[in-house]
């Protein structure tokens, strides 16, 4: 009786999770997802080094509690996020991410590497505009007060208005691989 839609989608969302903690506990039985762990996770192995430079940063920034290892919590939180988040929540993420020597500023070196990174992960390193073009462009564009460093403030309003980087913002953290697989592996685990 009544409406049945709430309790189906807890159900859903249900299921998704015990289908991520399935997936998770095979693929790392201790619990304990180490950086080794998370690359081979991810199939994210032989990469350059920019880019393997960016999946440690990613795993720091996954490991909320910074102890080494990612954990189911911490898994679920991140991939949640990834893929349901607010984009203001998604946005401050992000600029975690980029910011990699945590100072609170992405400079041009940081966001340059984590462009070629990008490219290099998705397998289009070779584009129309090279990566130094591209970062130069978005500093052009977002920042605001011209001082060769994106604070939080112009990276969020800078990604908001400028579709070309958002663009590259969604495929740097593009699992729908990862959604597949866990999804593909339903009926085998």
């Amino acid at each position: 009786m009544g409406n049945s839609t709430g309790s189906t989608v807890d159900d859903l969302q249900a299921v998704e999770m015990h289908l991520w903690y399935k997936k998770f506990m095979t693929e790392c039985p201790s619990g304990q997802l180490t950086l080794h762990e998370f690359k081979q996770f991810f199939g994210l192995r032989g990469l350059d080094p920019e880019a393997t430079a960016y999946i440690e940063q990613m795993f720091r920034t996954f490991d909320m509690n910074k102890d080494g290892y990612i954990d189911f919590m911490e898994y679920v939180a991140a991939l949640s996020l990834v893929m349901r988040g607010k984009m203001e929540h998604k946005l401050r993420w992000y600029f975690k991410l980029y910011d990699v020597d945590g100072n609170g500023c992405i400079d041009r070196h940081e966001l340059l590497n984590i462009i070629k990174a990008i490219r290099a992960i998705n397998g289009n390193e070779n584009q129309d505009v090279t990566a130094e073009d591209f970062t130069n462009r978005v500093f052009d564009r977002i920042d605001i007060n011209g001082d060769g460093e994106l604070s939080l403030e112009e990276f969020v309003a800078g990604a908001r208005s400028d579709e070309d980087f958002m663009e590259v913002m969604i495929k740097s953290l593009d699992l729908s691989h990862i959604v597949a697989m866990i999804h593909n592996r339903r009926h085998s685990v």
